[in-house]
């Protein structure tokens, strides 16, 4: 039987692996360097950085790639016309896949500076580029190809909680449990991990990692660079969620060197999202990782660097004058300088208090709700506390594939905290309970076992019920993450989060000069994810505003700048950021 392909999977073929004609390729030529390889020598190597993205004139590049049992396996002949490079390159990141090439090979090299600056000054044919660049992407993602293998049992909360860090930065992993898979036993049993030590994790470069921790991890597939130690930023961003990546965007798009620094992942509460209905444009919905997998590319695109995952552990913002550069203290010992800041580190959300919470928190207790965690608990009974929209899309979410979802909420109902779609859509949903006036009291369970059984107790009545469940889903109300600035004088209110007006020509500075602060952190800030886009896409002209200050720019042209794609000059446009 002939094996049809459909024209959906053709078009998108064709956009992942387009052919440019002459008139590209003499655009492309301009941003890039000529380069020649001999037959069979390697362009690109798994778990090593990139060169960017490369163009073939002659000659051709094979690009393969590796399974989790070690074989490798042709993704697609690079031909004349045809360019490598995936999400990786823009900011030079390891490669995910091998490239060898095909006969002499003549080709147009192009690195990851000059990448940024062909995709912003041809907008045409960068659009190609990064069309092509994402769904590369997301077909690594889809095989798992290059990226880290996991060995362990699919039911690992460790497993959970390294896959969930992979799957929310958007890099491509396989699972090998050993339960189904005799190449999982064999590896196990070579390297004879005690229990506690499990999962394994192979990184690309054959390294062999004991249950690490989500930073062990992301070193050893290169997803911490080095940078340059005595960089100047332009802006320091803390944190990757809608606020921060939307400073990012048009920070980056003009002009500006930027950092962001976050100690999770991209996309933050709203990243764990499995459907935003109400942000425009999208009427029918999007993912909350689809929405900030989009941003975070799009601020690499203008020349952002990303340091995730990575901690803040303080800021120093004394200065002996408003012009000189603040420092910004790493968990791994590294200092980076900034002539501005902008606190973009959101909330998290609160622990109860209930008995082994802590304990249990990645082994059945969640604060999100991904479709790894739906997974193990299909066809379970499940606990969700909370009563805000996050909650509300978690309990929909997670009704598709558990027997069934107890919603607990102290209140007397949802109307007070969440939108009315979701709550009608509660409401008709057979397989979700709702539990006003009652809160969770306690969980049983082991470091091994993991959560075994939830007791919630009725607040008007005292009525306690104990059920065997082994998944907790917490979204309660969020604190301000903030715990970062008690070195830095940045004024908060009563419940913590950061006040700001306090200068009224930059309603978003705090009380220290040059340091910001927006989306959920903010005190007075309305927690949504398109209050915390525009309040990212507003800040950049109070940034220019800053920098712009006749002591500012006169220091800043003494200072070194953070290497990126395009100039990095310290005034810009008074009012155009929020376009």
């Amino acid at each position: 039987m002939t094996d049809l392909v459909s024209p959906t999977r053709e078009a998108r073929q064709a956009q992942m692996f387009p052919v440019l004609a002459a008139d590209e390729i003499a655009h492309m030529r301009r941003f890039g360097s000529p380069r020649r390889f001999a037959d069979g020598e390697r362009v690109f190597e798994t778990g090593r950085p990139g060169r960017g993205v490369v163009l073939v004139l002659t000659g051709a590049i094979r690009v393969t790639g590796r399974d989790g049992h070690g074989h490798d396996f042709v993704v697609v002949d690079h031909g004349p016309g045809s360019f490598s490079g995936e999400v990786s390159q823009l900011s030079g990141k390891p490669s995910f896949v091998d490239g060898v090439a095909m006969g002499d090979t003549e080709t147009i090299e192009i690195d990851t500076e000059r990448l940024h600056a062909l995709l912003i000054a041809e907008a045409g044919l960068g659009e190609k580029i990064m069309r092509a660049m994402i769904l590369r992407r997301v077909a690594l993602i889809e095989t798992g190809a290059g990226g880290p293998v996991l060995i362990g049992a699919e039911s690992s909360p460790d497993v959970a909680r390294l896959r969930s860090f992979l799957s929310r930065n958007g890099i491509p992993h396989l699972l090998l449990d050993p339960a189904n898979d005799a190449d999982a036993r064999a590896f196990i049993e070579r390297y004879a991990p005690a229990p506690d030590q499990l999962p394994l994790a192979v990184c690309p470069n054959g390294e062999v990692l004991r249950n690490p921790g989500e930073s062990e991890l992301a070193r050893c597939i290169g997803m911490l660079d080095a940078g340059d130690p005595d960089a100047v930023y332009d802006v320091a961003i803390a944190g990757a969620g809608p606020a921060g990546l939307a400073a990012a965007v048009y920070a980056g798009s003009e002009g500006l060197s930027v950092l962001v620094v976050d100690a999770r992942a991209f996309g933050g509460q709203a990243g764990a999202s499995m459907r935003i209905e109400n942000y425009l444009g999208f009427p029918t919905g999007i993912s909350g990782q689809a929405l900030a997998g989009r941003a975070y590319t799009q601020a690499q695109k203008f020349g952002a660097r990303m340091l995730i995952p990575m901690e803040l552990l303080r800021l120093d913002c004394e200065r002996s004058r408003e012009d000189e550069p603040m420092l910004l203290q790493l968990a791994d010992g590294r200092a980076v300088r900034s002539r501005s800041v902008v606190i973009a580190t959101g909330a998290r959300y609160r622990r109860p208090d209930c008995a082994n919470l802590k304990a249990m928190e990645g082994r059945g207790v969640w604060y999100w709700a991904s479709p790894i965690e739906a997974r193990m608990c299909a066809g379970e009974e499940v606990v969700l506390v909370g009563g805000g929209n996050s909650a509300g899309q978690a309990a929909v979410f997670l009704s598709a594939h558990a027997a069934k979802v107890w919603m607990l909420v102290r209140g007397a109902g949802l109307a007070a905290s969440m939108s009315k779609y979701l709550i009608d859509r509660i409401e008709a949903t057979p397989n979700i309970e709702l539990l006003t006036r009652t809160e969770i009291i306690s969980l049983t369970g082991s470091r091994q076992s993991g959560v075994e059984s939830v007791t919630w107790r009725n607040r008007d009545s005292g009525q306690k019920e104990t059920r065997p469940i082994r998944h907790v889903f917490m979204f309660l109300g969020a604190d301000p993450s903030t715990g970062w600035l008690k070195d830095c004088d940045v004024a908060v209110d009563d419940k913590g989060f950061v006040t700001t007006a306090h200068e009224p020509s930059l309603p978003l500075q705090t009380s220290v000069p040059g340091v910001f602060a927006i989306g959920d952190v903010r005190a007075g800030s309305v927690k949504r994810v398109g209050g915390a886009i525009g309040e990212g896409a507003a800040v950049v002209a109070q940034i220019h505003a800053f920098l712009s200050r006749p002591s500012t720019t006169a220091r800043a042209a003494l200072l070194p700048s953070a290497q990126s794609a395009r100039a990095a000059p310290v005034s810009g446009p008074a009012s155009s950021a929020a376009y």
